[in-house]
């Protein structure tokens, strides 16, 4: 029986949902997130407020939050030449990927994220990735994460498991999942205080939270949002 988990937590919609989800299931949940030098760093901050309300509007959860953990990974953002980490517009490569796709990205952090969690004797990594509405990533995909469990377990000689929860779930799932688990409190909290707009756009505030409105992040959330009103009218 699995008691303790680590969510990878960005302070987006995605991670904040898999945090609730984590904090109904588990005892005790940490959580972690990743400074690559993103353009959208204000997630960064948007993540503390996020922790914030949770234990201030949860408490039947905060008891069972624990620790909070920043890496510094600077170095993926000098590698990086794609539209997260240099200010270029939002396309389409040749490679048939969006420039959006950070190479290695969801493979370091789950590799630190593992690491951390073999110190902290926490048994279940959360992870907000999704392959049935993403953008072609192939480090969001199922069988990239059943590897990584494997690697990982084998290579740090400890059974982790990789959870997924949103795998296989839209973007207006993931809205009606955030109500299922926290009612409209929770998604007044998504759509206050979490952030998931690439250009870092706080300025903006729309009936699905703030954002440009326009970049692929806001498309999804936005169009996600209205998809589930519409279903739940």
């Amino acid at each position: 029986m699995h008691t303790s988990a680590l969510v990878l937590f960005s302070g987006g919609q995605d991670s904040t949902t898999c945090l609730a989800l984590a904090l109904s299931k588990y005892e005790r949940v940490e959580t972690i997130a990743f400074d690559y030098r993103q353009r959208h760093s204000v997630e960064l901050e948007a993540r503390l407020r996020v922790l914030e309300q949770i234990k201030l509007q949860f408490p039947q959860w905060a008891h069972k939050l624990g620790d909070d953990h920043m890496l510094d990974l600077g170095v993926l953002g000098q590698v990086s030449e794609t539209s997260l980490t240099r200010d270029v517009a939002f396309k389409m490569e040749s490679s048939g990927l969006p420039n959006t796709f950070v190479p290695g990205r969801n493979l370091l952090f789950l590799t630190l994220a593992a690491a951390l969690a073999y110190r902290r004797d926490l048994q279940v990594m959360v992870t907000g990735v999704c392959e049935t509405d993403f953008s072609g990533y192939p480090d969001c995909r199922d069988d990239t994460m059943k590897a990584m469990q494997l690697a990982l377990s084998l290579g740090m000689d400890k059974r982790f498991l990789i959870e997924t929860p949103l795998m296989w779930i839209d973007k207006a799932d993931t809205w009606a999942l955030t109500h299922t688990l926290g009612g409209q409190k929770l998604v007044e909290l998504v759509i206050e205080h979490t952030h998931t707009c690439y250009l870092g756009d706080r300025s903006h505030r729309h009936t699905w939270g703030y954002g440009c409105g326009t970049c692929p992040a806001c498309d999804l959330r936005k169009k996600g949002y209205e998809k589930w009103i519409r279903a739940a009218a």
